[in-house]
């Protein structure tokens, strides 16, 4: 009973920081795609993909206000975000959208541009840069992933692929109820904003697991640690190839160790200079948590 009572009260003082750190992501969030809207999209009546696309096009036929559209759309969505996530990813999506909507009955925002391609890229930048920060603080502001989420446990199409069908029907929409120059530059505005999504989610600090097999291991462990600064799994295997050897002449120890993916280069030559026969398998990380990836490197 006591450990169990440590435990929880251990849980409950970290929380505070974590909650902070999602209520700033949250905040910036709507800031950053209020921003976008209102200083780029909207006075110029164009349009982005997902449910924000479908606000948007109904603002721009109907004439309702962006804000209340925007919960309306996105209802359904934080319903189906309760039952398929958690109901606290729903509380914080209805804090974040409810935010959004606030922000964006206000008129201080200005006008930065005209130009229909500025406003394509930068407008979908700080829209894509708000459903980021939204998204990093455990809530959405476009409610399509969750809807995308669902339907890819139905049917066999991904995630990326459903969203990808999703738009298209949006902008062909788009294309036959206003006109197909607004759809191409939603296009546009969709590719910035979608690609803004990706780098504030991943980060310049996108991270890459590597496996190394050498028969020189210990000496790239040392070198891994002691010149990058990074910390090393070891995994026992065997060789698999190279035929009629004992089998302690076939055990091998493998290394493993994250770096970010601007220490690959600097990593692969390092295995390099040790082991030019080494054979090295690169795959991307979404995230880390712990151990020393996000501390810098010795020699850095």
């Amino acid at each position: 009973m006591r450990l169990k009572r440590k435990i929880q009260f251990a849980l409950k003082k970290a929380d505070y920081p974590v909650i902070i750190k999602e209520l700033f992501y949250i905040l910036a969030g709507i800031t950053s795609a209020s921003f976008g809207l209102k200083s780029f999209l909207l006075p110029n009546h164009f349009l982005d993909g997902g449910v924000m696309g479908i606000s948007l096009l109904l603002n721009i036929k109907t004439g309702y206000a962006l804000g209340a559209l925007v919960v309306m759309v996105n209802i359904p969505f934080v319903l189906l975000g309760s039952q398929q996530i958690s109901k606290m990813f729903a509380f914080k999506t209805i804090l974040a959208i409810s935010g959004l909507a606030l922000m964006l009955s206000f008129d201080f925002y200005p006008i930065i541009t005209s130009d229909k391609l500025l406003i394509a890229v930068f407008g979908g930048f700080f829209l894509g840069a708000g459903i980021g920060l939204a998204i990093r603080g455990g809530a959405v502001i476009d409610g399509t992933e969750v809807l995308a989420l669902f339907i890819s446990k139905k049917i066999s199409l991904s995630v990326g692929d459903i969203i990808l069908l999703f738009n298209i029907m949006i902008f062909s929409v788009a294309a036959w109820v206003i006109n197909i120059e607004t759809a191409l530059y939603a296009v546009l505005t969709y590719l910035a904003a979608s690609k803004t999504v990706d780098y504030i989610i991943h980060g310049i600090e996108e991270y890459i697991g590597v496996t190394i097999i050498s028969s020189k291991n210990e000496e790239i462990r040392q070198a891994i640690i002691k010149i990058l600064g990074r910390a090393v799994t070891i995994y026992k295997g065997e060789r698999g190839y190279i035929k009629n050897l004992s089998l302690k002449e076939r055990e091998l120890n493998i290394v493993f160790t994250v770096v970010t993916r601007l220490e690959v280069t600097k990593l692969r030559n390092l295995v390099k200079s040790l082991d030019k026969q080494a054979f090295i398998v690169m795959n991307t990380v979404d995230d880390t948590y712990g151990g020393m990836v996000k501390q810098r490197p010795l020699n850095a």
